[in-house]
């Protein structure tokens, strides 16, 4: 039985618009505690909801569990540190649709047939084959923590 301030797993699945299974992933990697009843159940209060919320949240800005998990367990220099380097992926690839937008907007007037032949459109297909600075971003997460 619920009470005004618990919800069973399936009604704070509802509440966050997720699957059930979802909680209790996030329970077995160690992002969720829910509290349990006397039967066993697991209980959700508005706090487990607010922190289910938080992993939502920061899900949406592209990172991992495993990330999330290394935000919630580190000091707050590597905390910083490891939000640095997420939003300089961030702006990494706002500077990528940037040129893409700028490329698909020349593309509308360009006259050349061939790639090489238009200075633009070289430019744009080499930016593709350069490496990115810093490797893959999950390497420079776990080399951070």
């Amino acid at each position: 039985m619920t009470t005004a301030h618990t919800m069973k797993i399936g009604e704070a699945a509802a509440a966050l618009g997720i699957e059930a299974h979802v909680l209790r992933h996030w329970e077995s990697v160690g992002l969720l505690k829910p509290q349990r009843n006397r039967s066993g159940h697991r209980t959700y209060d508005e706090h487990v909801l607010d922190y289910a919320r938080l992993i939502q949240t920061l899900q949406r800005t592209g990172l991992s569990l495993d990330q999330i998990r290394q935000l919630g367990r580190s000091a707050d220099k590597a905390r910083l540190h490891l939000i640095a380097l997420r939003r300089a992926e961030v702006n990494e690839r706002i500077a990528l649709l940037q040129a893409t937008d700028r490329f698909l907007g020349h593309l509308t007037a360009c006259s050349h047939p061939i790639i090489a032949e238009c200075p633009e459109c070289s430019d744009f297909a080499k930016q593709g084959r350069e490496p990115r600075p810093g490797g893959f971003p999950d390497r420079r997460w776990r080399d951070a923590a």
